[in-house]
């Protein structure tokens, strides 16, 4: 049983300009990352879902990291269902599209689909080979109800991707609607290898899921935190930074981690992922976090 904590990116331009988590001389990409990686054993790259990953900096990152580093990275946001800028594509896609187009992913022909998915797949190459890869994570839109259609694009999703393991967040209540429907949605997950995603998030919207203390994969169980900010998390907002403005109390996370401590033992390796990434409310909230699991009576 292992327990990584981390945070879902380490770039963000609020997390930069509070000044707290970096020292002055981590003027660097690379020594940026080279200090968060002196603290966490674990991130989520969440660039890659606002357009493709290059092999490039997929090299860069496994070279600028300790050897038990590792990386989850957020699925590309056409593959998830997202409304996509046809301008953050790769150049040549982008002129089969042309650009200042706004398209999903039922509009791209087969071909293209094919050639963006191994594109993808060819990029975390490096992270692949420098055993650095963790969960690839595809969080749907609220938009992505229970539903016959929805249900199958996941399964061709992990088809997709054989060589990875892959998480899935839902956004949509009614995946959790009953008793029944959340058993048959684990149920469902574990027949497809996919590892459930427990969210801890805002509450009251339809959007808002809650959390799941259950595990579909043998190897992964995955907990993602946004933080509980009501009233920023379906508001109308210049970033996620600011829809994700939460800083959790301590008794929350003390909650929290002993809930993770349970499930941890039900799998090889938690991931634990602070999504609540306004300045360094994350990589604080994360610091305490791997406290308590180191002091768990249970960790």
């Amino acid at each position: 049983m292992e327990t990584l904590v981390g945070t879902a990116s380490w770039t963000d331009k609020t997390l930069l300009d509070c000044g707290r988590f970096y020292p002055k001389e981590a003027k660097t990409p690379k020594a940026r990352l080279r200090h968060y990686s002196s603290i966490f054993p674990l991130v989520e790259v969440d660039s890659s879902y606002y357009a493709m990953p290059s092999e490039a900096n997929a090299r860069r990152w496994a070279e600028r990291t300790p050897e038990s580093f590792m990386f989850n990275v957020k699925a590309f946001r056409l593959f998830t269902g997202h409304v996509t800028q046809a301008e953050v594509l790769p150049a040549d896609l982008c002129l089969q599209l042309g650009t200042h187009r706004r398209i999903y992913y039922k509009d791209v022909g087969e071909d293209l689909k094919a050639e963006l998915w191994q594109r993808f797949e060819s990029s975390l190459e490096p992270l692949r080979s420098a055993r650095k890869l963790g969960l690839i994570h595809f969080q749907f839109p609220p938009s992505g109800t229970c539903a016959r259609r929805p249900v199958q694009h996941v399964e061709q999703c992990v088809a997709r991707l054989p060589e990875d393991t892959l998480s899935i967040e839902f956004r949509h209540e009614s995946w959790w609607e009953s008793p029944k429907r959340s058993a048959d949605t684990l149920a469902w997950l574990r027949d497809i290898g996919a590892v459930h995603t427990v969210v801890d998030g805002p509450q009251g919207a339809v959007n808002s899921v809650r959390a799941v203390w259950e595990s579909t994969h043998p190897d992964y169980a995955l907990l993602r935190l946004h933080g509980r900010n009501v009233l920023t998390y379906n508001a109308k907002v210049q970033s996620a930074a600011e829809r994700f403005d939460s800083d959790y109390l301590d008794d929350e996370l003390a909650e929290l981690a002993g809930e993770a401590v349970r499930l941890a033992f039900k799998v090889k390796r938690m991931h634990v992922i602070f999504n609540n990434c306004h300045e360094d409310k994350g990589q604080r909230n994360g610091i305490y976090f791997s406290k308590l699991l180191a002091a768990h009576p249970a960790g």
